[in-house]
């Protein structure tokens, strides 16, 4: 029976919220001739809503922010466009980022995409970050070669409710033509966790920066990395399933997640 492995990417691919996203965002506002930086603590809270549109959109309901920039828009359809320019830019200046090579990878995440490869998995990714933003991180962390092997990439306004909801999730299997319960998530955030069990998936969490401290108890495995032989070993934090993982997930883990076929 066909199989696939699902990848969020921020904070998955690589740990791109703080070291990426931020600074974008900030330096897109400062290009703007806007008053308005998030700090790191800041930007973790927002991080609560799905989607860098919807989060600078909640910032016009902020008193404080208002105040400190008198010219922002009271309209609503006027603030979404000014948004919509201001993502632009903002993923922009992601990229290049992300093409500095000044964001690693995370360990194992290659590896375990090219595993399941070679065990007839399918590859995709389900994302609520801009489309080229998320190609981007991926071609940086897969390599071009492996990155062409993904089947599919979901990614920003493709639904409409983004997570926790399901819909992103319910959607990569509709287009894969793959079962739900066959689909296997590696998220790392609570947001993720939620919409990939709600979807019928099973999640394995690999916690970064912004959500080790975050509620998981949905999901099947628990991770400080996916880890690689030689390099960074991972650390099991929460297990709910038949998977063993010791130095780092393997395939056999992730086949333990799965069904009987």
């Amino acid at each position: 029976m066909s199989k696939a492995l699902i990848f969020d990417c921020d904070g998955v691919l690589g740990d791109t919220e703080q070291f990426g996203h931020l600074p974008a965002f900030n330096q897109m506002w400062r290009e703007m001739g806007v008053p308005w930086q998030w700090s790191v603590e800041e930007y973790g809270r927002k991080l609560k809503i799905g989607g860098g549109k919807e989060r600078m959109l909640s910032l016009f309901k902020e008193e404080a922010y208002l105040a400190a920039w008198p010219e922002a828009p009271r309209d609503e359809a006027a603030q979404k466009e000014l948004v919509a320019a201001w993502h632009k830019r903002k993923s922009a200046i992601y990229k290049e980022i992300i093409a500095s090579g000044r964001i690693p990878p995370r360990s194992g995440v290659k590896r375990i995409a090219e595993e399941a490869l070679e065990n007839g998995w399918t590859l995709a990714v389900a994302s609520t970050s801009a489309e080229e933003s998320v190609r981007a991180v991926l071609r940086h962390a897969m390599g071009e070669a492996t990155a062409n092997r993904f089947a599919l990439v979901l990614a920003g306004d493709c639904v409409k409710a983004k997570k926790p909801a399901p819909d992103i999730y319910l959607l990569a299997a509709e287009k894969l033509g793959i079962s739900p319960s066959r689909c296997v998530v590696i998220e790392d955030s609570n947001n993720g966790v939620v919409a990939a069990t709600a979807a019928g998936m099973q999640c394995v969490v690999t916690v970064s920066s912004y959500t080790r401290d975050e509620d998981f108890s949905q999901a099947a495995l628990v991770l400080t990395c996916l880890g690689d032989p030689g390099g960074e070993t991972c650390e099991v934090l929460e297990n709910r399933s038949a998977a063993r993982p010791e130095c780092w997930l393997k395939i056999s883990d992730l086949e333990l997640l799965l069904p009987p076929a």
